[in-house]
């Protein structure tokens, strides 16, 4: 079964019919509400955040001219939010010391994973994302949930290619000792020992 495009949705709107934003809302209501956690970090401001971005881009649909996806121009939007929520809060993000991992290891959390159930795996995922740096856990959510190219991510966040990319290749490594902390209570909690 088709569903209209978002497009038909945002002609619906700019023609009168309010009513036909919530269809984009509930489209994209998980993603945004997903991104904009990972990046504030706390559920009642992402919250507030998500709704202020959707708000916007209610506000800012006669701007939307179609150069990119109706997606990506609300992640944009999003993202934006989110950052001006981090300012407002003055919160210091600070990374964690990362060891020199080699690329080889990053391989052995997938091992490891395959022990836990589904439903723990995505909580230990989720929860280790929340440990990056807000931009870097955008940019995880976007490139590794929402499947987002490297390219659709660089209208996103306005950084360029290489720094997504570098950004992507730090965020496993830190995603790696992150993982391998939690997979190794997890295992040590279902063995009775550490791995």
């Amino acid at each position: 079964m088709n569903h209209p495009s978002d497009q038909y949705y945002i002609n619906q709107v700019i023609e009168g019919n309010v009513n036909a934003f919530s269809v984009l809302v509930e489209r994209y209501k998980v993603i945004v509400y997903t991104v904009v956690f990972r990046m504030v970090k706390n559920k009642e401001q992402a919250e507030e955040v998500a709704q202020d971005s959707f708000i916007k881009a209610f506000e800012s649909l006669g701007t939307y001219r179609g150069d990119a996806k109706f997606s990506t121009w609300l992640y944009v939007i999003a993202y934006r939010k989110s950052l001006d929520a981090i300012k407002a809060n003055k919160r210091i993000m600070t990374s964690e010391l990362i060891e020199e991992i080699s690329e080889s290891e990053i391989g052995l959390v997938g091992d490891a994973l395959s022990f836990l159930q589904a439903k723990e795996k995505k909580e230990i995922i989720s929860n280790s994302i929340m440990k990056l740096p807000a931009d870097e856990a955008a940019i995880v959510t976007l490139y590794y949930f929402e499947e987002k190219s490297v390219k659709e991510i660089v209208e996103i966040v306005g950084l360029t290619a290489n720094n997504i990319k570098i950004k992507l290749y730090r965020s496993r490594k830190k995603l790696y000792s992150i993982l391998k902390y939690h997979i190794s209570i997890e295992i040590s909690d279902k063995n009775g020992r550490a791995i």
